[in-house]
């Protein structure tokens, strides 16, 4: 695991609580591997608390499916097999699909002007390389068109199924070519949401998605033999 720097303490307010979305956000941006043991002396030191709410907030993690719990020895990064990575993508492609053809009917022009902003943003980080950039502004997109099919049941099921996929699909190496298409491909979503045409884009939604999936298998895949 890569080394975690010093950082601000936590509210003592709903500890356990607290300590998990950061952990969470740790494990979502790289910063804690995939396999990688969780170091407990390191962690209490940073967010200066003690190991008690930190092992609470380890089981939430755990039932989330994000870290695993080794017997007598602590708990580590969970990874991610062939057999998940299929899974994930086939439910997220669907949930993502439906959230498009939905947010159609809902989005405002406001809203759409902002995922156009941030899509012009990103099609610049491609240009120059900046994949940092990119992946940022690419799940932001997401995110947003999720967000403005204003369907609550929807975006909990999403949030609570895709923290476990966010980074390797945000942050997958790429080749050009794949790249290319990729951004292509949020092109003409831009195009079609800003028609409001949720027949095309929904489709176009879910094989954008699913077409991630040898991208993810081949940087983070863990064999299931």
């Amino acid at each position: 695991m890569n080394k975690i720097e010093p950082g601000l303490g936590i509210n003592r307010r709903y500890l356990h609580d607290e300590v998990a979305d950061r952990m969470r956000e740790l494990i979502q941006s790289g910063e804690m591997e995939p396999r990688a043991r969780v170091n407990e002396s390191e962690l209490t030191e940073r967010f200066g608390i003690s190991r008690t709410p930190l092992r609470e907030a380890i089981k939430i993690l755990a039932t989330e499916g994000l870290l695993e719990l080794l017997p007598n020895r602590g708990a580590r990064v969970a990874s991610i097999s062939q057999i998940e990575i299929d899974e994930m993508l086939e439910v997220i492609a669907g949930l993502e699909a439906t959230a498009a053809e939905v947010a159609c009917r809902k989005i405002t022009d406001a809203e759409v002007e902002a995922i156009r902003a941030d899509h012009l943003r990103m099609v610049e980080a491609w240009k120059e390389t900046d994949e940092a950039t990119y992946f940022s502004l690419n799940r932001r997109i997401h995110e947003s068109i999720m967000a403005a099919s204003r369907n609550a049941t929807l975006m909990s099921i999403y949030t609570s199924l895709s923290g476990r996929i966010q980074r390797s699909r945000y942050t997958a190496h790429q080749t050009g070519e794949q790249w290319e298409k990729a951004v292509g491909e949020h092109e003409r979503m831009v195009e079609l949401l800003q028609a409001r045409d949720g027949a095309a884009l929904s489709p176009l939604m879910r094989e954008h998605i699913w077409g991630k999936k040898a991208v993810i298998a081949e940087n983070f895949g863990e064999s299931d033999a």
